[in-house]
């Protein structure tokens, strides 16, 4: 499987375009089934300040939620207008850039640079400080959970 790694901030110019980083669009590259161009969807976070870039297999995987729902159910209904009201087929032109349709610029606050954050099997789209500041807000929530367990193993580790 093919991951986005990284952090790389890049300039979107006033039409709306952004270059996509090499390292992204290699792995989107390397996904790349029947479809000559290259394409992914975007879609706002739901619970972020962000966008997220999702490669059609892993979307796919996101969407097979809902083959466990009745179709006929608010649940599903609520479900499917989350995943799909919002998401966009976008594909890389030539020179690697996408343009950011406006609605996903809003959600995200993006004007004039991004921050394109790796989470592996996706990518997020970020305004360069929110970026930053979710980055420490996550790495402080981290060490909370990390830490503990780390010492808990290493008094383990002495106790033998």
């Amino acid at each position: 499987m093919n991951l986005f790694l990284g952090s790389h901030q890049n300039r979107l110019d006033a039409k709306g375009r952004v270059s996509i980083p090499a390292n992204f669009r290699l792995n989107l590259r390397k996904e790349k089934t029947t479809r000559e161009e290259l394409s992914f969807i975007l879609r706002p976070s739901h619970t972020l300040p962000c966008i997220e870039g999702w490669p059609f297999a892993i979307f796919n995987k996101l969407t097979a939620v809902l083959d466990d729902v009745n179709i006929l159910s608010t649940e599903h209904n609520d479900l499917a207008t989350l995943i799909y009201a919002q998401a966009w087929p976008i594909e890389v032109d030539r020179e690697g850039r996408i343009i950011l349709p406006d609605i996903l610029k809003q959600h995200a606050n993006l004007t004039n640079k991004v921050t394109f954050m790796g989470l592996g099997t996706i990518f997020q789209i970020w305004e360069p400080v929110a970026a930053q500041k979710h980055y420490e807000s996550v790495l402080k929530r981290t060490k909370m959970v990390i830490l503990p367990h780390a010492a808990k193993a290493k008094t383990e580790q002495a106790d033998q």
